[in-house]
């Protein structure tokens, strides 16, 4: 026997009698599916939709297999998410024209309007999210009233910069939003702009409407990220000139997202989100555990979805093996449900 052999069968000796193998229940496809800790499924999934006029679909540059589509089409693309097992979709408008407030956002025949008169008529089990918020129907692209002297908007501040978004006079606009998407037909509202009392603005508003019933989706911890680029493509959304940095978070923090989730708990908020997802585990993590009676939702954002759909197209990564890790990462970390853009193939994935 060589000195190889004997060290081996030491070792082998010397280690036969542990008694704590994990590996045990590793060792078979069935044995880690009857172990699996987190179990992704299609029900977990938003489905994100960018409705337009006109007709047909259009596909965005910056996001392969996502379309800015027509009401028609919208209609289409919930029945394929509904079909496979996805019971929600989340829309966003592209107006046919912008003004200083946006108003499309509130107009009964609002694209947004349409789309779920359109999707509740064709679908009517089918969760319909609207997202609410100023920035795709302004014409400065930002996410409230700006503080400059225009007619309709307010008086400039001595205090803060012109082109500065109002807080206050900016609730009183998305209050008209969730009730107009209310009127026809929104099962939720989902207020993105990151104004201090929005949630308390939009259920007072909703409230005194008729539509206590209508569930508050809050994006209620939104960071100032680098992710959303694509997005912005998508929605035609981007800011003329500035950032969002006066009122989207810094990344760096995370206690502050205790706080604003806490705020939105208590102005009444019925499901809380973080977004983006990615980079932002821990903070999922972390609202999870602060609010575990409150169904959390995670955004994986466009930014994060081009990134995989990038290195598949380059052939560096398994485009289904990647996304559905990442989004059982989510899970994982917290997340009850997850607006994605991969939702429709990872129903498929998931299902083969």
């Amino acid at each position: 026997m060589t000195q190889l052999e004997l060290e081996t069968k030491t070792l082998a000796t010397d280690h036969c009698s542990l008694i704590t193998r994990p590996r045990r229940l590793r060792q078979t496809e069935a044995l880690r599916s009857m172990m699996r800790e987190t179990e992704l499924n299609s029900r977990d999934f938003i489905y994100p939709l960018f409705v337009r006029h006109g007709k047909g679909r259009s596909e965005i540059r910056s996001m392969p297999g996502v379309f800015q589509l027509s009401v028609d089409e919208a209609v289409r693309a919930a029945e394929a998410a509904f079909g496979q097992g996805i019971p929600s979709v989340i829309l966003f408008g592209i107006p046919a024209a912008k003004d200083p407030l946006g108003s499309e956002n509130f107009a009964e025949d609002g694209i947004v309007q349409q789309a779920i008169r359109a999707i509740k008529h064709e679908i009517p089990e089918i969760v319909v999210v609207t997202d609410v918020c100023l920035c795709e129907y302004t014409d400065h692209g930002h996410c409230g009233i700006l503080n400059v002297q225009d007619g309709a908007k307010p008086r400039p501040s001595k205090s803060l910069p012109e082109g500065y978004v109002m807080n206050d006079p900016t609730l009183a606009i998305l209050g008209r939003v969730a009730i107009s998407h209310a009127e026809c037909g929104a099962d939720i509202v989902a207020p993105s702009g990151m104004m201090d009392g929005m949630v308390s603005a939009i259920r007072a508003a909703l409230d005194g409407n008729g539509f206590e019933n209508t569930p508050i989706l809050s994006y209620a911890v939104k960071y100032a990220s680098s992710f959303y680029g694509p997005f912005r493509e998508a929605a035609e959304g981007a800011p003329k000139f500035g950032d969002r940095k006066s009122h989207q978070m810094d990344p760096a923090n995370v206690r502050e997202a205790l706080r604003e989730a806490a705020l939105d708990v208590d102005e009444g908020a019925d499901m809380l989100m973080v977004k983006p997802a990615l980079a932002y585990l821990d903070v999922i993590h972390a609202v999870k555990e602060a609010f575990p009676e409150l169904p959390l939702a995670a955004y994986n954002v466009s930014g994060e979805y081009a990134m995989i759909k990038a290195a598949a197209a380059n052939g560096w990564i398994d485009e289904a093996k990647v996304t559905l890790e990442t989004l059982t990462g989510m899970k994982r970390a917290g997340a009850d449900l997850i607006i994605t853009y991969h939702a429709l193939d990872a129903a498929r994935w998931l299902a083969g």
